[in-house]
């Protein structure tokens, strides 16, 4: 995706929920998504348990809470331009932090649900170090997943946390997007959680809150 391509859609111009220590003050920062329905407020009071000092926290909120109107699984174009617009959302985020002086491998993709599907395809499809990704009940967007995804990560934290009976996130997608970040050069963790359903449990946010404290370190 260009640079511009999403840079005049339905999520720009929506707040930018922070928390955290102050962007001024901060030696890193995480970019929180939220899932359909829910909003960057409630991502930002979820991150206060990931909180360590001089983390910013950064949350875009989607338009009518919604990235995108259909499945993460549908093809892609049925997906715009909330998809385009909500990937600009997380490079103006990063953008906020660049600016207050925090470098982008000391900024970390924090996502649940379809937050989560948004922030492993900002991912890949942007691919340099960064600080992390957490992707919590999510995976890569699309009918089907592109054959190659180039580019380095050079080594960035992915953690990929998810049920194996997901009602909205297919196991096998997990397996495909650890996969694609494999053979990215990312230090993928992948853990599926037997019948947890569509939500997150202590042991994600647990791993989570490690590599958030290692931002920092």
């Amino acid at each position: 995706m260009s640079a511009d391509a999403g840079a005049n859609g339905p999520h720009q111009n929506q707040p930018l929920v922070t928390g955290g220590t102050d962007l001024a003050d901060a030696e890193a920062a995480l970019v929180l998504t939220h899932g359909r329905g829910a909003t960057a407020r409630g991502m930002v009071q979820m991150a206060d348990e990931l909180h360590h000092r001089g983390v910013a926290v950064l949350a875009p909120q989607a338009a009518r809470q919604t990235w995108y109107p259909n499945s993460f699984l549908a093809p892609v174009d049925r997906n715009e331009p909330g998809r385009s617009s909500g990937l600009q959302a997380i490079r103006d985020a990063i953008g906020e932090a660049n600016d207050a002086g925090i470098p982008t491998e000391r900024v970390a993709l924090i996502g649940f649900s379809q937050g989560a599907c948004l922030a492993s395809e900002f991912l890949a499809r942007n691919p340099r170090r960064y600080g992390g990704l957490a992707a919590l009940s999510g995976g890569l967007i699309g009918e089907e997943l592109d054959d190659e995804y180039p580019g380095d990560l050079e080594g960035t934290t992915v953690f990929l946390g998810c049920s194996d009976v997901d009602p909205h996130i297919p196991e096998q997608r997990v397996h495909d997007t650890a996969d694609v970040f494999e053979s990215m050069s990312a230090d993928v963790t992948k853990r599926l959680y037997q019948g947890m359903g569509h939500g997150i449990n202590e042991d994600e946010m647990a791993f989570v809150s490690e590599m958030v404290a290692d931002l920092v370190d």
